[in-house]
């Protein structure tokens, strides 16, 4: 595997790591709403569960490829309505801190936090399928295969969990500088982002 072969991988990693999805949504919504700490946990999640996906897809596991592929539409439903009513929750949860006066509500556990970030990666499905698709194009087929995957899986794991970490700080950075009256309005953001997140899965279709 050549090195022009990765740079153009890792470029790609990172093009996808920057695009919107139900991760992202998730991810932001619960640093805004909670903090750093909340949403490197959420990142956590995600990335567990991205990795268990890229595991399944370097390894070549046919039959949890089919599984995906066949239940498909049901997985990202069910990723969809669970975004949705995070964010429905979020909002119904900001409308009504919007007396004068009142406290916000504790934060969620981290445990929550972390089986919220593993729940939305792995009902994903596109990206078992985008990445049976993906990694065999840069893999040279004179060389041995099953070393280049594993390779490639690990760099899009750490490429996308990078550049998760890197807009988590700037969004906690920023987050830190807002007074009560704006952090009550985060709180509303965080419910409408991940309304988002749950359209975009909703709206996904099978590559």
């Amino acid at each position: 595997m050549s090195i022009e072969l990765l740079i153009t991988f890792i470029a790609a990693c990172i093009l996808l790591g920057l695009t919107p999805g139900p991760n992202m949504s998730l991810i932001l919504a619960n640093t805004l709403s909670s903090g750093l700490s909340a949403g490197l946990v959420t990142l956590a999640g995600t990335t567990t569960g991205l990795a268990l996906l890229v595991a399944g897809a370097a390894i070549g596991m046919s039959s949890v490829m089919v599984f995906m592929s066949e239940w498909f539409d049901v997985l990202r439903w069910l990723g969809a309505l669970y975004l949705v009513y995070l964010g429905g929750r979020q909002l119904w949860a900001f409308f009504r801190r919007g007396k004068a006066g009142a406290m916000r509500p504790a934060p969620p556990s981290s445990g929550n936090l972390y089986a919220q970030g593993v729940l939305i990666s792995l009902s994903n499905p596109k990206v078992l399928l985008f990445l049976g698709a993906f990694l065999p194009q840069f893999v040279d087929q004179a060389r041995d295969s099953v070393w280049q995957l594993s390779v490639l899986a690990v760099l899009f794991v750490v490429v996308l969990a990078l550049v998760d970490v890197g807009y988590t700080l700037a969004v906690a950075k920023a987050r830190t500088t807002f007074d009560a009256a704006r952090l009550r309005l985060l709180d509303g953001a965080a419910g409408i982002m991940l309304l988002l997140g749950g359209l975009a899965l909703a709206m996904a279709r099978r590559p």
